[in-house]
Order: C-alpha cells, then sequence, then structure tokens
C-alpha cells in the first residue's frame, strides 16, 4: 500500500493524512445494523408466500411449514445473521444496540464527509490480510467479519468506493481502497485507474495452480 502510495505521489498526488476519530467503532456499528436488517427482511420468506417450499410439505401445519422452509432454504452464515438480528431488535435490545448503532452510523457518516472536504479521496487498505488461497479459508466467522473492518466505513457513511489491486505479497493480491464524495465515482474510477497504472497491476495476475476444483 506504501508503494502504491509513493507511485501516486510521484505521478502528482497530494498525499495528507486526515483523521477519523469514529472509524474503529465501524465494523462493530456495520454488523449490528446489518443482522437486523436482514432479520427484518428474512421475516417475509416463510415459504408460503415468499422463499423456498420444502418437499413433502403435505400435512404440516404453518409452524412446521415455516421451521422447513427456513431451516433447509438458509445456509450458516444466513441463520446467523438472522439470529444476530432477531436478538439485537428485541424488545429489550432495542434502544441498547439497534437504536445506539444508528445513532453512531450518523456521526461516522459525519466524520467520513468532513475527512471528505479536506481531500479528493480516502485510501486504506480493502482487508487486514492479502486475499485467502481457495484451500485457507477460516472457518471461524468472527475471522470473516473482521475481513470488513476497512470497507464497512463506506457502506455506513453512504460514499461510493473501490477496490483495486495495489500490488502482491507472496503471490497473491493487495487490495486498496478508495472512498470518495457521493455522486462522484468518476473522480474514484480515475484513481483506481492510477493505481493499477502506477503500481503496475493493470497487467499483473495473481497465480492460482493447484486451485481446487
Amino acid at each position: 500500500m506504501e508503494r502504491a502510495l509513493r507511485a501516486l505521489e510521484d505521478a502528482g498526488a497530494d498525499i495528507v493524512e486526515v483523521s477519523l476519530p469514529l472509524a474503529e467503532h465501524a465494523l462493530a456499528v456495520y454488523y449490528l445494523v446489518a443482522t437486523a436488517e436482514a432479520s427484518s427482511n428474512m421475516a417475509r420468506l416463510d415459504g408460503i408466500r415468499y422463499g423456498y417450499r420444502p418437499e413433502g410439505r403435505g400435512g404440516m401445519d404453518v409452524a412446521d411449514l415455516m421451521s422447513a422452509s427456513r431451516g433447509q432454504g438458509f445456509g450458516m452464515e444466513v441463520k446467523r445473521r438472522i439470529m444476530l438480528g432477531t436478538f439485537v431488535l428485541s424488545s429489550g435490545n432495542f434502544d441498547a444496540f439497534y437504536g445506539r448503532a444508528l445513532r453512531s452510523r450518523r456521526l461516522l457518516a459525519e466524520d467520513v464527509r468532513r475527512a471528505l472536504t479536506e481531500c479528493d479521496c480516502l485510501v486504506s487498505p480493502t482487508a487486514p490480510t492479502v486475499a485467502f488461497r481457495f484451500d485457507e479459508e477460516p472457518d471461524d466467522p468472527l475471522a470473516m467479519y473482521l475481513q470488513d473492518i476497512y470497507t464497512t466505513l463506506a457502506n455506513l457513511a453512504g460514499v461510493p468506493a473501490i477496490s483495486v489491486p495495489c500490488g502482491l505479497a507472496d503471490g497473491m493480491p493487495v487490495g486498496l481502497q478508495i472512498m470518495g464524495r457521493m455522486f462522484d465515482e468518476a473522480t474514484l474510477i480515475r484513481a483506481g485507474r492510477a493505481v493499477e497504472l502506477t503500481s503496475g497491476m493493470d497487467a499483473a495476475r495473481p497465480k492460482v495452480g493447484g486451485c481446487a476444483k
């Protein structure tokens, strides 16, 4: 990432540091909001009006049909998010978790938009690690959630963002995230293209030999 920034600076960009004091809370806020919305949106998938209708449903009552539809139709990650979101939206937790998360999202958005008055784009790593190999993706859901630590900020702030490869580490691509102002995607695309050209990644390809078939 530092090489990519130096290359952009050599190409004429001014690199400045900005402060985003609330950014460290973005991941927690995002997963409170996202799981709550997932739980609410998935509630309609009951196997009656919408959603998967299981085989052999004849004779099932409504509760059994809904249970079979969701049990067979949803993957583990979807079920996990529904359970977390239902907990967040429950009467005893709504204000303590979801309400506070919404207020925090507004403050995070203000932080990002304030920073974007000082510069055209904000750059950060896309993820805390290089890309996983096909046979090395962790089974730990928390470890996977932590991969979103940098990208959730743009979602919460409602600003456009793009990820471009900026180099290779151990043969695997390293991503650079660029965030920009609302309705200014053209600047992001120009900046992303500049990163590709100055880093030499416009023609680079990672090694994918030995992938699982």
